[in-house]
């Protein structure tokens, strides 16, 4: 089965730490495409490191082969790719990442470029964590599965999304995630991409 694997979240939660995570656990991830590492290894030319990466997403379709991206959902270009997986009969599936601020995203930032990452500005990490949701809530209906970690203190997962419904998982509920269950609510009613109203609900375990 072809999958396109999207690994979702602000700059800072986590996105290639739990990339590796999955590599242990999934054999289908296929090509890892990151467009803020492509962007730091060409000299942080946003423009180029787009380039590159729609570059390898159309590479992958073209070939029909299972491929990953890392991406922070912003820009209508996440959903573009969604859209052409589909036509060509692929499977997404969504991991999305969440902290409940955006002080510990920088924060993480700061600790990774120290390491010798890459960086992130901080106002395109502050405009990211503002509209996050709604990005989020755009992509959802598309996706086959999508499960739900929460990083603020090692990945815990938190909830699914399959059927236009909502799960939550366990007892822990972080602030983000109750903040998100209530966007997709309103987001729901209007938009004109929803395949279903979501429904909020807990799950068993």
């Amino acid at each position: 089965m072809k999958t396109y694997t999207i690994i979702g979240g602000v700059n800072g939660v986590g996105k290639s730490s739990l990339t590796g995570v999955l590599r242990s656990e999934l054999t289908d991830l296929g090509s890892v495409i990151d467009v803020d590492k492509l962007t730091a290894s060409l000299g942080g030319d946003k423009l180029a490191g787009g380039k590159a990466a729609i570059r390898k997403i159309e590479s992958c379709l073209e070939k029909g082969v299972c491929f990953t991206q890392e991406t922070t959902l912003s820009g209508q270009r996440t959903e573009r790719t969604i859209r052409a997986a589909k036509e060509a009969g692929y499977q997404i599936r969504l991991y999305y990442v969440g902290l409940d601020s955006t002080q510990e995203s920088l924060a993480r930032i700061r600790n990774r470029v120290a390491k010798g990452g890459h960086n992130i500005p901080a106002e395109d990490v502050l405009r990211r964590f503002e509209k996050r949701f709604s990005d989020l809530a755009r992509i959802l209906p598309y996706c086959d599965t999508a499960v739900f970690y929460d990083n603020n203190n090692g990945f815990v997962e938190v909830a699914e999304y399959t059927n236009g419904e909502l799960i939550f998982k366990g007892n822990y509920r972080p602030g983000w995630l109750l903040e998100l269950a209530k966007v997709l609510e309103k987001w729901s009613g209007t938009s004109r991409h929803k395949k279903s109203r979501p429904v909020l609900a807990d799950g068993l375990n």
